[in-house]
């Protein structure tokens, strides 16, 4: 019997035993019987009637393991970085708030936070496309300090270099009609050695200058600073010395080793023994040349010594021997074809205008090359090839550099408060603010 009078309003019949407008599980019927469930109203949407606790609720692509009843979580709790976000399984050591790569990844942002950018790269671990956007990105910003410096040594270089040609490397008696004497031959390749050697000194002394220069501005550039030259070279002047003489200890290590190896052969007089000796000195140089690849800016950017540069360059590079020696391989590569494409047509090209004005017979004699047209494009294409080439080269080594020593030692934290950001890796994170 219905209680309330006039007529039912139109819509689904109550269940048996309950009575429209009680509360759930109370009906007008026998005591203790048990309330169906309730149904949704009319034209409204169809919920479960069980719904998860707050807090389980996760960003699209997101899993979850899921939770026992008794120990829901927390609202608008986030996930935290576990195993699998880079190469770490988990927070470095004073990151308090910031992720995996050093980055902000307050409370509120789903996914991999992004990494602080003050500069040319993000302050996290780098891969290989960041390392030579880097490079690219700090020429291109900064072409102003960096361009300059690699043209000007670039350019003294290959004047010297064309002059020592011209003047020198053409007196060599090897197209004469007459035979020479031993004592003009001797006279002719004493002058010349010693005009390469002065060539190739002044050629070491600008690769330094250079590389001591532009090191200074890329690891500027990182911070996001901006650096002249009078500022590159200010405080690239008091390791100049150091850096050379860090050069010269590689480089004569180099000759001392491979000679110490096909040293047996020559005294044996065997020639396989020396060419044995000649291709195991091959990937030992190769080796080392990788062990010691970042001691140049570990020598500029710590203010250290030789031997300490040394040492440093070791340890970054244990463990990642591979990873530096196909980024370097592949930069070089690069760097390579970048210059093929500029300098051989320019070499192309002066040829033919030699050949116009010498005529056939100079390419019998070869003094083709030695003219000077083929000289001077030569010496174009090798300046406008090196100004692009030598800051790319430079700026990956620094970036390697400061890659490994984020890797190793946490550096970006201290680049992100170099950098002016506020609380970079802060122990405490700030509470959120409601609004």
């Amino acid at each position: 019997m219905n209680d309330s009078p006039g007529r039912a309003v139109p819509g689904p019949s109550p269940s048996d035993g309950e009575r429209p407008g009680a509360p759930d599980g109370q009906d007008g019927g026998t005591e203790g019987a048990q309330a169906p469930a309730q149904q949704p109203p009319a034209g409204g949407p169809k919920w479960s009637a069980e719904q998860p606790p707050p807090g389980e609720w996760s960003s699209p692509g997101t899993p979850q393991a899921p939770q026992s009843p008794q120990t829901p979580q927390p609202p608008h709790q986030q996930p935290q970085p576990g195993a699998g976000w880079g190469s770490y399984a988990g927070p470095r050591p004073g990151q308090g708030q910031y992720g995996p790569y050093g980055s902000p990844g307050g409370p509120g942002q789903w996914g991999k936070p992004p990494a602080a950018k003050p500069g040319v790269i993000p302050l996290r671990p780098l891969d290989l496309g960041e390392i030579l956007d880097g490079a690219v990105a700090t020429m291109r910003s900064h072409w102003r300090s960096v361009l300059p410096i690699t043209l000007v040594v670039a350019t003294v270089v290959q004047v010297i270099s064309v002059l020592v040609q011209k003047y020198t490397l053409s007196d060599l008696p090897v197209t004469s009609a007459e035979e020479p004497s031993l004592s003009d031959v001797a006279d002719t390749l004493g002058g010349s050695m010693l005009a390469l050697v002065a060539n190739g000194f002044i050629q070491l002394i600008g690769t330094i200058v250079a590389t001591a220069m532009l090191t200074m501005i890329f690891s500027r550039a990182v911070l996001g600073h901006t650096s002249t030259i009078g500022a590159a070279w200010r405080e690239a002047r008091p390791q100049l010395l150091r850096l050379l003489g860090l050069t010269l200890l590689l480089g004569i290590g180099g000759v001392l080793l491979v000679g110490v190896l096909i040293a047996p052969g020559i005294a044996l007089g065997n020639i396989g023994v020396g060419l044995l000796g000649g291709c195991a000195a091959l990937p030992l140089l190769l080796w080392l040349g990788i062990k010691f690849s970042l001691a140049s800016p570990a020598l500029m950017l710590e203010k250290s010594s030789v031997s300490t540069s040394l040492r440093r360059s070791s340890r970054l590079v244990q463990g990642s021997w591979w990873r530096i020696f196909g980024i370097t391989a592949l930069t070089g590569i690069i760097t390579t074809i970048v210059a093929g494409i500029i300098v051989w047509p320019l070499t192309a090209i002066g040829v033919a205008i030699g050949l116009v004005d010498a005529g056939p017979t100079a390419l019998e004699t070869g003094a083709v090359m030695n003219g000077w047209a083929p000289l001077i494009l030569s010496a174009v294409g090798a300046v406008i090839a090196q100004t692009i080439t030598m800051p790319i080269q430079s700026g990956v080594t620094v970036l390697l550099y400061v890659d490994q020593r984020i890797r190793r030692e946490a550096l970006d934290l201290e680049l992100g408060r170099a950098a002016g950001l506020e609380n970079y890796g802060s122990d405490a994170a700030a509470p959120p603010t409601g609004g």
